[in-house]
């Protein structure tokens, strides 16, 4: 409002001074003198205006201000600390990414040792089904040779003993014609002696009725033997059958294990990934902040997810055919022995199972899995975790903790329990196929377990149903 009035005052002076340069204007010089008289009352009153207008703002107006500037000074101070708080996270962002990485190369290797061994195990595996594949056709080969051997040599033995009585009977058939010609000469000079000779005649013939019945019985007993050795080289043949069967399903089982493997190695690969994904949006959140201050990073996955990744094979040797590398954990460097602390918390939880406290020994095998991932009594608990879902009839998430048993801890005296029990829980399901392919592996990998020979009832129960 002042430069307005300033505008207005310099624009009437300048007319005024205009109006008094004009020669011969003096009627509008008592004008302009009424125009300045005019512009001194106007301005008169916009002093007083603005003296108002100050005293308002020095009143009311300076005060808001002064509040509103005291909150943005609290506020660019808080900034100011929320700055120095992101510039320490980013730090510790910066070094978990860096632990991650870490982890993620480790992982890496040790799933490739892992698949090299197991890679290595199955084609061991694989030769040795085939040497016994080769060992079990030579012994066919000789067993057909020997049963081809008795076969023939029955045959001729027979050939041999029907031939020696063939020729007997011919003799005495001939002695017989011999007999009969003497007779029919002296026919008619032994009228009297015709009763005796066909009575003899008679008696002959009876013997050569009896000799036709004993050729008969000769005859079908050969058919017999012949049946039976037929019947015999049916039986070898299907035990054959049987066998190569039976290898084809290890087979299976083999490539079956393998892509099992691959699967897990792939999802490993895809947690990775997703944990990579997850990151992302945070650092494409603060990235200019973090630029100007401790420059990029990423956010880490929690420590339960690492945990849950990081679970160690156990050290206690089982009695298996495959030996297995000695491995060590997934993420974590694997302790040296177990910790009394560890031993008293397994005890004690083995104590709830044993008590019927099936839930409460699930959820304390879990803890002691998180607490103790390197322990040598994990595979124990996770054995014992399967154990309680078992008894709680949860045979699905049974059957995983069995295959965790056999997987996560390939050197431990569990896993022919593990498989055992594995078919147990298939059986519960009504699977017997899975079942019987279970106890088939204990009594295959397994054969001097107690868990093979029950296994193997099993089986023959199996069998006996069908």
């Amino acid at each position: 409002m002042t430069s307005q009035l300033r505008t207005t005052h310099g624009m009437l002076l300048g007319l005024a001074v205009g109006g008094l340069l004009l020669p011969g204007c003096v009627a509008q010089q008592s004008d302009l003198k009424k125009a300045e008289k005019d512009l001194q009352q106007q301005l008169s009153q916009t002093r007083a205006r603005q003296s108002q207008e100050i005293s308002t703002l020095r009143e009311h107006e300076l005060p808001q201000l002064r509040g509103e500037l005291e909150k943005a000074l609290n506020q660019a101070r808080e900034l100011q600390n929320k700055q120095e708080d992101f510039k320490h996270r980013s730090a510790q962002l910066e070094q978990q990414t860096k632990k991650l990485e870490q982890l993620a190369s480790k992982l890496e290797t040790d799933s490739s040792t892992r698949y090299l061994w197991m890679q290595k195990s199955f084609e061991t595996q694989d030769a040795k089904v085939s040497a016994r594949l080769d060992e079990l056709s030579k012994a066919m080969e000789t067993l057909k040779k020997e049963v081809v051997d008795v076969v023939q040599r029955t045959n001729e033995g027979l050939a041999k003993r029907v031939d020696v009585k063939l020729e007997g009977q011919q003799k005495e058939l001939t002695e017989h014609q011999h007999k009969i010609e003497q007779i029919s000469q002296r026919f008619t000079q032994f009228n009297q002696a015709l009763t005796g000779f066909r009575e003899a005649l008679t008696g002959l013939n009876d013997r050569v009725g009896e000799h036709d019945q004993a050729t008969k019985h000769l005859t079908s007993r050969i058919d017999a033997d012949s049946k039976t050795t037929a019947t015999h080289a049916e039986d070898v043949n299907r035990s054959v059958i049987s066998i190569t069967k039976a290898l084809e399903a290890v087979g299976k089982k083999v490539t079956a294990r393998l892509d099992e493997q691959d699967s897990r190695i792939d999802a490993l690969a895809k947690t990775l990934e997703q944990v990579s994904n997850r990151a992302a949006p945070p650092h494409q959140a603060h990235k200019p902040t973090q630029h100007s201050a401790m420059g990029s990073n990423e956010p880490t996955p929690e420590g339960g997810e690492i945990a849950r990744l990081s679970s160690g094979p156990e050290a206690s040797g089982g009695v298996t055919t495959i030996v297995p590398p000695q491995e060590s954990p997934k993420f974590e460097p694997a302790q040296a022995s177990a910790d009394p602390s560890d031993r008293v918390r397994y005890e004690r939880v083995l104590g709830l199972f044993r008590d019927g406290d099936f839930e409460g020994a699930r959820q304390g095998f879990i803890g002691f899995l998180e607490d103790y991932p390197n322990s040598n009594l994990a595979s124990n608990a996770r054995f014992w975790l399967g154990e309680s879902h078992f008894s709680k009839k949860e045979f699905q998430r049974a059957i995983d903790a069995y295959d965790k048993v056999e997987i996560d801890y390939p050197g431990s005296e569990k896993i022919p329990a593990a498989i055992l029990k594995k078919g147990y829980a298939y059986l519960a399901l009504k699977d017997r196929k899975r079942a019987s392919s279970a106890f088939r592996q204990v009594v295959t990998l397994y054969p001097k377990t107690v868990e093979a020979g029950k296994a193997s009832d099993k089986l023959t129960q199996l069998k006996e149903v069908r």
